[in-house]
Order: C-alpha cells, then structure tokens, then sequence
C-alpha cells in the first residue's frame, strides 16, 4: 500500500485545486446574483461565505459583511484557509512533497499555477481586473485536470487524486445548494418569482453547467434544477457523478491493494441513495434535510478515506 503521506499528499493537492475553482465560480455567481436587487444588498455576499464555509471566520475578522471584502477574503486573504490563494499554495506544496509520484507536466502545471495566480493576486482585484481574474483561477484548475488526465498513469496516484477532487467537489455543490434556500431568497413568497428563477441559473452557472442544462431541458425551476445538480449523472459536477467516480476509484484502490476498506462501503451506501430516490422525493423530505445528510457522509467519508490510507501516518 502507498505511504499515507504520499496518498494524502494527492488527495489534498487535488481537492485544494478544485476548491481554488470553487471560489472563483462562487464570486462570479455572486456577482451576477446582486444584478437581482433594486438596492443595495449584502444578503448575496454572506451566501457566498456561507457556500465557502468560511463565514464565522471573516466575521471574526470583519464587523459587516461587504462585497469588497468578501471578494479580497475569499481571493487573497492569507488568513482565510480557503481562500484561493491559501488552497494554492497548500496544493503546490503538496505536490512538491509527493514530486516523484506526479509526471513532469502535472508538477509544472502546478507550480505554473502557483506561480500566476501570486503575481494575480499581489494586490486587491479591481472590478474591471476581476472577470479577467477569476477566468484565469478557471484556467489554471482546468491546466492541472488535464496534465493529470493526459499524462498519468490510471494506477494508485491517480485515483488518488480522483477521491480528492470529487469529494472537494461534491461538497462544494451540496453547499451552493443548501445555502440556497435559506440564505439567497428574500421571502418565501419569492419562491417561483422572476428573481427566483434567475438566482437558481446563477447557482447552475457556478457549477459551470448553464448550458449543459439547457441542451437537456425545455423548462427551468427550482425542481429541475436541483434534480440536474444532485442526481444527473451525466453532469461531472452533480453529487450523482461525483460519488459514482468516487465510487469507481474507490473499488480500483480495493482491487490493487486486495482489501475491502470501510470508506468504499460508505461511499457505496451514499450512491445507492443518490441512485434510488428522484427528485420530487427530495423536495417532499426537505431539499435541505437532504442536503444537510449529504453533507456529513460526505464529511464522514473524507475522514474516513484519511483513516483507511493511513493519510497522517
């Protein structure tokens, strides 16, 4: 079996990459939600923090929630262990760590993205620097994916860097989804309305699959969206797809390491739930009951997967 420190090393370089392209799609959804309101709001703002998991900490920090300073927080902020520039630096350094496993082009298109996104980030973004910004956090998640797709072998490492990635990313839309509900809308009433509808193609447009949606579905909604992000496997980032490969890397490590380990068996019995309900039962149980539950298998699992590879040891 692979050292736990080479394995948790490319597990946390993979998910620290995809939280880096997390956030920059959560800033740009914000954005774009704030074009909702006929005044100022912050309500958009705090939903993105809330997304990130990291609200209680810029409040420590911060006395109102304001949009420059959540943009400089979640893009720069040092002491934000999320922020973008943190996860950038925590995924080169473990990459570093576990060099000799990657292949030339994954180290480079790490240390590539380390490298352009400091000298990005040196100073606060600007508003007419941030699109430009936040298409180049994109850019550079989308470089490292392919290195790692074109050039590795499909062994251990790689599935490795598989488990990292899709439970950093199956988190992140469990998180875009439960916020939604109870954060985004301003009343209940509001639910079906204009704004409604345009806030829930914003959150499709942070999981990058607007136009997926649109090629497979007439009509949007609340309902049809959320089916599309939680249960579509076709979609490589709804929780469905996400936990079908977890799955899949997961059996690839039990057959080359000839064990049964209990993170497979967990992983399996989220995906049959994802597998074996719709959409309607979701909604009926409380989309956010249902989320709030995948949500901490997901959490579970991680720490579980870290337990089973001896990540720490």
């Amino acid at each position: 079996m692979m050292l736990g420190k080479t394995a948790g090393g490319l597990f946390w370089m993979c998910r620290y990459l995809e939280r880096s392209a997390n956030n920059a799609r959560l800033i740009e959804a914000g954005s774009r939600m704030t074009m909702t309101r006929s005044m100022a709001d912050d309500a958009e703002w705090e939903s993105v923090l809330s997304t990130a998991n990291v609200k209680e900490l810029f409040l420590e920090k911060h006395d109102h929630v304001k949009r420059a300073d959540v943009i400089d927080y979640i893009l720069r902020d040092r002491s934000n262990p999320s922020s973008v520039m943190s996860v950038v630096e925590s995924a080169r350094n473990n990459a570093r760590m576990v060099r000799v496993a990657l292949t030339r082009e994954v180290w480079e298109a790490v240390n590539d993205t380390w490298m352009r996104l400091k000298e990005a980030l040196e100073r606060p973004v600007s508003d007419a620097d941030l699109p430009k910004v936040l298409e180049l956090i994109r850019q550079q998640s989308a470089q490292v994916r392919g290195a790692l797709q074109g050039t590795m072998l499909r062994n251990d490492i790689f599935n490795f860097c598989g488990i990292g990635t899709f439970a950093e990313r199956a988190d992140n839309v469990a998180r875009i989804l439960d916020v939604k509900y109870f954060v985004l809308l301003p009343s209940v009433s509001m639910v079906g309305s204009t704004i409604d509808n345009f806030q829930w193609e914003a959150i499709l447009r942070s999981a990058a699959a607007e136009r997926s949606f649109a090629w497979l579905n007439k009509e949007s909604g609340p309902r049809a969206i959320a089916e599309f992000l939680i249960l579509d496997q076709r979609l490589p980032r709804s929780i469905a797809f996400c936990y079908t490969n977890l799955s899949r890397n997961l059996g690839y490590l039990e057959e080359e390491y000839g064990e049964t380990l209990p993170s497979r068996e967990m992983c399996e019995a989220t995906l049959r739930r994802l597998t074996s309900t719709d959409v309607e039962t979701i909604f009926d149980g409380g989309l956010h009951e249902f989320i709030q539950s995948i949500l901490q298998s997901n959490n579970a699992l991680g720490l579980q997967i870290e337990k089973d590879y001896r990540f720490y040891a």
